[in-house]
């Protein structure tokens, strides 16, 4: 365990380059594992989580290998072609890879079994086995849907057409992904918007993908089975979710201005970005572009005082699921009621992130109710008194939202353990010092 301690800090200021996307490093490397030639990929997110979905695809029957230019190339199986590994493929603290793995695998007529450590080992895979198991796959998985698990392929794969029964882009993406080598058309149908990196992503890499809307914020998103993935140039955009992080210590310490390049700023992905401007934060959006199919712009953040507590739209939170930790943050330091609803899959991430968060918070002083899907924090306007150590549970996010805390209150904010912070966001602890931050090891 490596306990990481933050403090109070003046204005923020500079340049800060986020890391690689982490969605869409894990789909380069699944996508150019599935052509038939050379994907070359730059700004892949080189933490832990990516990395092992990397070593997995080369397990699976990919070569992946990072060159002296900072390139990641990699040669392709082809749909069909992936090859039974001679190992488990562990996968650290994915959750992302895991689900979307277990998909690729369980549409090949192959087995594979899956390891994780102690945090994504808790996680259930219950959602993603059950529509797999109707196209034809089947799983042994500890205490009914926990990893170990295993999953078996079926010889002929089913089809299917499936609506999702939560907000899922984890378990609408392992589906499409086993449909892509199955007869006929798999269909997943969604009632609410969630992240659409690998429909676009497909279609990047030359696959039909057919998007219908049927109204009310549902639709249909349809895959052909055997087609050919074609090959080519991946430039991955940086991460929203990550640029969350520097982007909120900014908005809490007035005075400061910094700039984040490059981010993915998806209507899928900038629910944070929207509503942090909705509390009153300075937030310019500048050059926005496509890039791999994606949308991307830089963005200005000012700290220019005090935020306001606000009730957030609840059909925005697929949108920012893994934002409300550190949105929390700030709705500890606003002025006003900060409501936030419909949070019940923070439930089932690295950790209980709802509890964790409330928690903590509770810790530091912040006056809050926690409901079973629900978070209302009280805030008057200024940072409560920190002084606390932060349990994190295995959990990056919370790490990282509670030292981004730390950056205002009067009192140190100590986390129990930083380590897991590499899964995602490796630059994270030099990044923040140089854009005028203080943290670090508690012992110096």
């Amino acid at each position: 365990m490596t306990a990481l301690q933050s403090k109070n800090c003046g204005r923020l200021e500079g340049l800060a380059r986020i890391p690689g996307d982490k969605s869409i490093s894990h789909r380069s490397l699944m996508f150019g594992a599935l052509t038939v030639g050379e994907t070359i990929i730059s700004g892949l997110l080189e933490g832990e989580d990516v990395l092992h979905t990397a070593q997995a695809m080369r397990q699976l029957g990919a070569t992946i290998d990072k060159g002296s230019d900072g390139l990641w190339r990699i040669y392709g199986a082809g749909i069909g072609g992936l090859q039974q590994p001679d190992s488990p493929l562990e996968m650290g603290n994915s959750g992302t890879s895991t689900r979307l793995l277990i998909g690729l695998v369980g549409g090949h007529n192959i087995s594979a079994t899956f390891t994780g450590d102690a945090s994504l080992s808790k996680r259930p895979m219950k959602r993603v086995m059950d529509p797999l198991e109707m196209m034809g796959a089947t799983f042994e998985a500890t205490d009914g849907d926990k990893l170990p698990l295993t999953v078996t392929g079926p010889e002929d794969l089913l089809a299917i057409e499936y609506e999702l029964p939560v907000a899922s882009a984890q378990v609408k993406s392992a589906v499409l992904l086993a449909g892509l080598n199955a007869r006929g058309t798999t269909t997943v149908i969604e009632n609410k918007p969630t992240r659409d990196h690998t429909e676009k992503m497909l279609q990047h890499f030359g696959v039909e993908v057919d998007v219908e809307d049927l109204g009310d914020g549902k639709s249909a998103i349809s895959v052909k089975g055997h087609q050919t993935l074609q090959p080519g140039a991946i430039d991955v955009p940086s991460d929203p979710s990550s640029a969350a992080f520097p982007a909120v210590a900014a908005l809490l310490l007035e005075g400061s201005e910094i700039a984040l390049p490059n981010i993915a700023l998806s209507d899928r992905r900038n629910g944070l970005y929207l509503t942090l401007e909705e509390m009153g934060a300075s937030i310019e959006i500048c050059n926005p572009r496509i890039q791999a199919g994606e949308q991307v712009a830089d963005l200005i953040v000012r700290g220019t005082g005090p935020l306001k507590g606000i009730d957030v739209d609840p059909a925005r939170v697929p949108s920012m699921i893994d934002e409300f930790p550190v949105l929390a943050m700030a709705a500890a330091c606003a002025k006003g009621t900060t409501r936030m609803t419909g949070l019940e899959e923070l439930r089932v991430k690295e950790s209980d992130r709802l509890l964790m968060v409330a928690n903590g918070l509770k810790a530091c002083g912040v006056d809050l109710e926690m409901g079973e899907d629900s978070l209302t924090i009280h805030g008057n306007g200024k940072p409560p008194q920190g002084g606390a150590m932060i349990e994190t549970a295995l959990d990056h996010r919370i790490a990282m939202s509670f030292l981004v805390l730390g950056t205002v209150t009067p009192e140190f904010i100590t986390v129990d353990d930083g380590a897991p912070i590499q899964t995602s966001f490796p630059t994270f602890v030099p990044l923040m010092n140089e854009l005028g931050c203080y943290l670090g090891a508690v012992d110096g």
